[in-house]
């Protein structure tokens, strides 16, 4: 059985996620940009937390953590490797390293690019990626500490995934994603159609999170990079993929 996801919007523009496995009872949150809207969402479901993962050090995604700990005794895991930024890790993780949703595991992956330390987790029965700010609805992160070519091998491991994977991201960015992806791409249909989406989804008030990779595979220009369409479009027919990725970053970075 497929875990439950909520998205839980905070912030400005922060989404967290709770997952609960219906068999065992256990939820678990990624990431807790505040407190209250996550605690909200728990005591409007009686839903008790077990376990509170991380994916990166931003205070935009982890200055919830402890009141969310102290209101739940939540356990927390997070990178090893960022142990020292993060708030005090019960688990500390390594790529590979197994999560439990409940009867449901998931893994660890490394995505350094946005930090050097940015994990993911991937649920593959319950078919859904929690990607933070590696990759982002139609866009990804900025390149804070990492390189291009490390946030394209990271970006190229979320590539490889089912076309069906929930893409659960950590910010809706999305209107001036789409806007710059057009700005690449002005005759992608499937493209214009999720504009249109959009635009639709706005009106109504609902939430447009999480993607599918399958969206993002024909409108993300940053997943877009090693396409011959896409490099033809910037005039780097002949250059490797993460050099046309690093074009796009900095274009985005200036768009």
């Amino acid at each position: 059985m497929a875990l439950e996801l909520v998205t839980v919007p905070c912030l400005k523009d922060n989404f967290a996620f709770l997952l609960r496995d219906a068999g065992s009872g256990e939820v678990a949150l990624v990431d807790a940009p505040e407190a209250a809207p996550i605690l909200a969402a728990l005591k409007a479901r009686a839903w008790p937390l077990t376990r509170i993962l991380i994916t990166h050090h931003h205070d935009d995604h982890i200055q919830g953590v402890e009141e969310i700990r102290a209101a739940t005794g939540a356990e927390v895991l997070g990178a090893a490797a960022d142990a020292h930024r993060l708030p005090r890790l019960d688990r500390a993780l390594r790529e590979g390293d197994a999560v439990a949703g409940g009867a449901e595991q998931g893994v660890v992956i490394d995505v350094p690019g946005h930090t050097r330390g940015h994990i993911a987790f991937h649920f593959p029965q319950s078919r859904m990626a929690f990607t933070a700010d590696s990759l982002m609805a139609a866009g990804c992160g900025r390149l804070f500490e990492g390189t291009a070519q490390e946030m394209w091998d990271s970006l190229s491991k979320f590539g490889a995934m089912p076309g069906e994977t929930l893409i659960c991201s950590g910010h809706d960015y999305l209107d001036g994603n789409l806007r710059f992806a057009h700005s690449l791409e002005p005759d992608n249909t499937a493209l214009i159609l999720r504009i249109e989406r959009l635009g639709a989804l706005r009106r109504e008030g609902r939430l447009p999170m999480p993607s599918t990779l399958a969206e993002e595979r024909e409108t993300n220009p940053f997943l877009r990079a090693g396409l011959p369409q896409m490099k033809a479009a910037l005039g780097m027919e002949h250059a490797p993929d993460a050099a046309v990725f690093a074009e796009i970053r900095q274009r985005k970075d200036r768009f």
